[in-house]
């Protein structure tokens, strides 16, 4: 499903931004309003989805989510203004906000723990291959720059979509379902997530260290740019060795991440190695063209090797520090704070990287070292509120 979902994201990705100024006929402005809007609507999907697929059962609410926003995504083929584009926009990024936290839902029903960090790591580097292979079959339709060739683009992304909920129906209901009554809704009250100050704390520090995610894709190519003689293509080679190193190596990564203790380790680690790549990529600034390609080169080692470690810690906090039959809520949440970056991040990297220069490297990195240590202190308030939530319940009369 997650190799699905990608090859649909990665063709649409690469595609919709000409396809609807193109070819539907959007401003910029028009389309930088719609995916704003869209954003904001999937920020605030993800908790009360999350909840109903507590109280219902992940597989069966992902699975109608999903559904939903395949049928949504058809409508792309054929809106021809701003506001229904908009419509659509906001739908789509719902119903997806809502299939994502119910997806993670199911993940922690079907494996715990270790596991689960492993399997999200499987599922990032699927992830990342069906991105390229999306990107590239969209690639093509780019080079025939037909409107045919772009509403086969929007068509294959609706029938990837429209896998994912027929996939996930295949998991055995006994084991990814709870039954559907009253008597098995969740024991804490509805979007207690929003009350739980110590996961909100964690999921912050998350947003904030997540920034680093849209470095290869929003910093660098203005960084290049502006501020170093490397050629441009060298923008193209960066983003093929984050994207292979994610594939080859995050799983190899995530194995010794088992334990909470763990996880506040690596994640430090992860805070330090981000730190060392933006020093890096400030000292591109300096030297000739070969001299600063070598320089990114090692910087874009740095940088993902802290990506990789840092996501999975983060997978391993997201959930052990959930109760365990609040996983939709809960995975809902964090998911929110991932949102939540890709927002910020482009008015934290650009002031900082192309205005800054040099200097903005050393903030943004300051940044990335202080979200590493802050973790620590965070999760252990954590752990505290769930002994206590903990001893609450057993001392609860039955």
């Amino acid at each position: 499903m997650s190799l699905a979902n990608a090859v649909g994201r990665g063709a649409f990705v690469t595609a919709s931004t000409l396809y609807f100024t193109r070819i539907v006929g959007l401003s910029l402005a028009e389309l930088g309003t719609g995916l704003t809007a869209a954003a904001v609507c999937g920020l605030l999907s993800g908790v009360p989805f999350g909840y109903l697929a507590d109280w219902r059962g992940p597989r069966v609410t992902a699975a109608i989510l999903l559904a939903l926003a395949a049928f949504v995504s058809i409508w792309y083929l054929v809106v021809d203004s701003f506001w229904p584009f908009v419509v659509c926009a906001c739908l789509i990024s719902v119903f997806q906000g809502g299939g994502s936290a119910a997806r993670q839902a199911a993940l922690a029903k079907v494996v715990q723990g270790a596991e689960a960090v492993t399997t999200r790591a499987y599922l990032r580097a699927i992830g990342n291959v069906g991105m390229g292979v999306g990107s590239g079959l969209a690639g093509i339709a780019l080079a025939f720059d037909t409107r045919t060739a772009y509403l086969c683009v929007m068509g294959l992304n609706a029938l990837c979509l429209t896998l994912c909920p027929l996939i996930i129906l295949r998991l055995p209901r006994s084991l990814a379902d709870a039954p559907g009554n009253a008597a098995r809704r969740p024991a804490l009250p509805p979007l207690s997530v929003l009350r739980d100050a110590p996961y909100a704390a964690v999921t912050l520090i998350n947003a904030i260290m997540m920034v680093h995610f849209q470095i290869t894709e929003i910093a660098l190519p203005l960084w290049l740019a502006r501020h170093t003689q490397a050629p441009a293509s060298m923008v193209a080679a960066l983003v093929l060795l984050n994207t292979a190193s994610v594939v080859i190596f995050q799983v190899r990564v995530s194995r010794g991440i088992t334990t909470v203790a763990h996880a506040v380790r690596s994640w430090r680690r992860s805070g330090l190695t981000l730190l060392l790549a933006c020093l890096v990529f400030a000292a591109s600034a300096a030297g000739s063209a070969t001299t600063a390609g070598g320089i990114l080169v090692v910087a874009a080692v740095a940088h993902v090797y802290g990506e990789m470690v840092q996501s999975a810690a983060a997978a391993l906090l997201s959930y052990d520090l959930a109760p365990a039959d609040q996983h939709g809520q809960y995975q809902g949440f964090f998911n929110t704070g991932m949102s939540f970056s890709q927002m910020i991040a482009p008015a934290v990297l650009i002031p900082l990287t192309v205005a800054w220069g040099v200097y903005g490297w050393v903030v943004l990195g300051g940044l990335f070292l202080i979200t590493g240590l802050a973790m620590g202190p965070a999760v252990r308030w954590a752990q505290r509120r769930q002994t206590s939530a903990s001893t609450a319940n057993s001392e609860a009369p039955a």
